[in-house]
């Protein structure tokens, strides 16, 4: 029996680029679904159901940002790429907070997007084998991207679920800044610090309801989540 063919979203508004990055990847062996912008995109994934989402961001009718942003509602965990012609820092970091992934910019190597494609699903592939994680009266559900503190649950970003994942697999160690940074954005840009902070910030608030649990800042170096003493 054959195995089940890895699926691809490829949301592109160009014809020319869109056909070329289909059949590679069908090359590849890869089974594609294409739509040419955001609304379409949208409704072709809540049809098909991809593995992998490969998404333009400059897009008519609806941008690949707000498509994004609506797919994080209903599928927390599918991966996403963005493709782009943008360059600007800010764009780049929307797109993470957004939940995306992976980005690579225009124009690109066929050969450099099939392996982060592939990168992308071999990371998921390993988080969906331990996506649960749990400390004293605290756990996290990755792939739904809901943290439970005592008996109450909240529900997570992307970027949020990726760090409080980081801290839970190394319970009273130093996670230095930098690595949460290259786990979200690919890079350790100082740029970054201020935005991870703020996402410091907000975990700390959820987990002051844990009776064992604290989110420590361990200034100059990162964070620690440390057993109350």
């Amino acid at each position: 029996m054959a195995a089940t063919k890895i699926k691809i979203l490829l949301v592109e508004d160009d014809s020319t680029l869109s056909f070329i990055v289909e059949d590679a990847l069908i090359r590849e062996g890869f089974d594609v679904v294409c739509a040419s912008n955001g609304e379409a995109g949208l409704k072709l994934f809540k049809e098909s159901k991809p593995d992998v989402i490969v998404a333009d961001v400059m897009m008519p009718k609806m941008d690949g940002f707000e498509m994004v942003r609506q797919i994080r509602l209903i599928a927390p965990a599918v991966p996403v790429l963005f493709l782009t012609a943008r360059t600007a820092l800010e764009d780049v970091v929307k797109g993470f907070d957004l939940g995306a992934n992976d980005y690579i910019r225009k124009p690109f190597q066929i050969l450099e997007l099939v392996v982060r494609i592939k990168a992308l699903l071999k990371r998921r592939n390993s988080a969906a084998e331990n996506t649960k994680v749990g400390i004293g009266d605290c756990s996290l559900d990755f792939a739904s991207q809901r943290l439970t503190v005592g008996t109450g649950n909240i529900e997570l970003s992307h970027i949020e679920a990726v760090i409080i994942d980081e801290l839970f697999r190394h319970p009273n160690e130093v996670v230095e800044a930098r690595t949460l940074m290259y786990r979200i954005w690919q890079n350790d840009d100082y740029n970054n610090l201020n935005r991870l902070h703020g996402f410091i910030y907000k975990l700390r608030k959820y987990l002051a309801k844990s009776t064992n649990l604290e989110l420590i800042n361990i200034r100059g170096i990162g964070y620690k989540l440390a057993n109350k003493i």
